[in-house]
C-alpha cells in the first residue's frame, strides 16, 4: 500500500479578522495546518455542512465563548483522519463526521477535532449524504428519544420542520410510529414535510398552529413539542401540549438573544402539567462527565451515547429508512454566500460545502 501523501504546512481557511455579516467579514487566508494534541484527531476535510449556529461565531452575537481574532469559524466537518494525538492512534485513516475543537475551525482544509466528538462514517454512505447526517440526526435522537422518550402511538409537533434538524426529526418520529405535526413557511416546504412522512402540515404564516393541533387532537394536544425555533413559538406550543407532555427546548433560531433571558413563566409550566427538557448537543468522554459537571455545572452528552446514536442512524440510512435532506452543494469558494442564504432562511434542509 502506498504511503499517504505528506501533510502540508499550510492550508486555505475562511477566517475572521472582525465580526459582521458573512459576505462582509469572511475571507480566505493561508494559515498553518493545526496540530492535534492528546485525545485529538487531525481531519483532512472533504465536506463542511453549514450550521445556523455558525452565524453567532461570524457575527459575534450571543457567544458562550469568545475566541481571540483572527479565528476560523465552522462547527462541523466530514473527512478522513490523517494524524493522531496521543491516545487516538488507532483512528488513523478513519472516515469521520466530527465537531472541531471548541466548535471552531471547520471552515478549512484541515481541522483538529476531539476524538470523543468524531464518529465513524461508513464508506457505503457516499457524499454529500455522509456529510449531512451528524448534527440534525443526533439532535433528533437526543431530543425525541433520549429526552422525550417518544414511543409509538404518541404525537409530536415539530417546528421549522423543513430545516436540517426538523426534517431529521420527522423521519425519526415516523420511524418509531408517532403521529407528526409539522410547521413550515411555504407550500414547497410543506410538501417536503409530507414526503418525509408528516401526518399534518401547517403553514404557520397562514394558520394558528396551536388551533390546528387542538382541532386535530380533539382538544388534547400533542405529547411532545420539538422546538428548535424558540421565543416566537413558545406561547402557542404550550397552549397545545397535552397533559404529561414533554416540551423540548432544542434551539433558538427565531432570535437567539432570548437564550439568556428569563422568558419561561413558572406559572405557565405549573398550570400546563407538562415537562420541559433542554437539549444541548455537545459530547464528552464518559469518564470526564463528573469532573466537568463539578467545574461548570453543565451536563454534556456522554460519548458512548453519541456512538450509539451514530450506529443506529447509519444503520437506518443504509437500510433506506432515513435520508438527509440536502438543499444544495456548493464549492469552498462560495461558502460565505451559502452561509448568508442559510441565515436568510432561503434554504430547505442542509447546505454542504464541497472540498472533495
Amino acid at each position: 500500500m502506498p504511503a499517504p501523501p505528506p501533510i502540508p504546512e499550510t492550508m486555505r481557511a475562511w477566517q475572521l479578522h472582525e465580526y459582521g455579516e458573512p459576505l462582509d467579514v469572511l475571507r480566505i487566508d493561508e494559515v498553518s495546518v493545526p496540530v492535534p494534541g492528546a485525545g485529538e484527531l487531525l481531519v483532512e476535510v472533504q465536506a463542511i455542512p453549514l450550521n445556523l449556529n455558525d452565524m453567532e461565531r461570524v457575527t459575534g452575537r450571543n457567544m458562550m465563548v469568545r475566541p481571540d481574532l483572527p479565528t476560523i469559524p465552522g462547527m462541523e466537518v466530514m473527512g478522513v483522519v490523517v494524524a493522531c494525538g496521543d491516545g487516538t492512534e488507532p483512528r488513523l485513516g478513519e472516515r469521520v463526521v466530527a465537531v472541531p475543537r471548541q466548535a471552531y475551525g471547520g471552515y478549512a482544509e484541515y481541522a483538529v477535532c476531539p476524538s470523543h466528538s468524531a464518529f465513524p462514517m461508513p464508506a457505503e454512505i457516499g457524499l454529500p449524504d455522509a456529510a449531512a447526517l451528524y448534527f440534525p440526526f443526533h439532535l433528533a435522537w437526543l431530543g425525541l428519544f433520549d429526552r422525550a422518550k417518544l414511543t409509538a402511538g404518541e404525537s409530536v409537533l415539530i417546528h421549522a420542520a423543513a430545516g436540517g434538524s426538523g426534517s431529521a426529526a420527522i423521519q425519526a418520529a415516523k420511524h418509531v410510529g408517532a403521529r407528526v405535526f409539522a410547521t413550515a413557511s411555504s407550500a414547497a416546504k410543506l410538501e417536503l414535510c409530507t414526503d418525509l412522512g408528516a401526518d399534518v402540515v401547517i403553514n404557520y404564516l397562514e394558520e394558528d398552529f396551536a388551533d390546528v393541533v387542538l382541532d386535530a387532537t380533539d382538544g388534547r394536544g400533542v405529547d411532545v413539542v420539538f422546538d428548535n425555533v424558540g421565543e416566537t413559538v413558545l406561547a402557542g406550543s404550550t397552549k397545545c401540549i397535552a397533559y404529561n407532555g414533554r416540551y423540548l427546548l432544542m434551539g433558538f433560531a427565531s432570535d437567539k438573544s432570548h437564550v439568556d433571558q428569563k422568558y419561561v413563566v413558572p406559572r405557565s409550566l405549573a398550570v400546563g402539567n407538562f415537562s420541559m427538557a433542554g437539549a444541548m448537543l455537545a459530547y464528552i468522554p464518559d469518564a470526564g462527565a463528573a469532573d466537568l459537571k463539578r467545574l461548570i455545572g453543565f451536563n454534556f452528552v456522554p460519548e458512548s451515547v453519541g456512538q450509539r446514536f451514530m450506529k443506529e442512524i447509519n444503520d437506518l440510512v443504509l437500510q433506506g429508512k432515513l435520508r438527509p435532506v440536502i438543499d444544495k452543494v456548493v464549492d469552498f469558494d462560495d461558502l460565505p454566500a451559502a452561509l448568508h442564504a442559510l441565515s436568510s432562511r432561503e434554504t430547505t434542509g442542509r447546505t454542504v460545502v464541497r472540498l472533495w
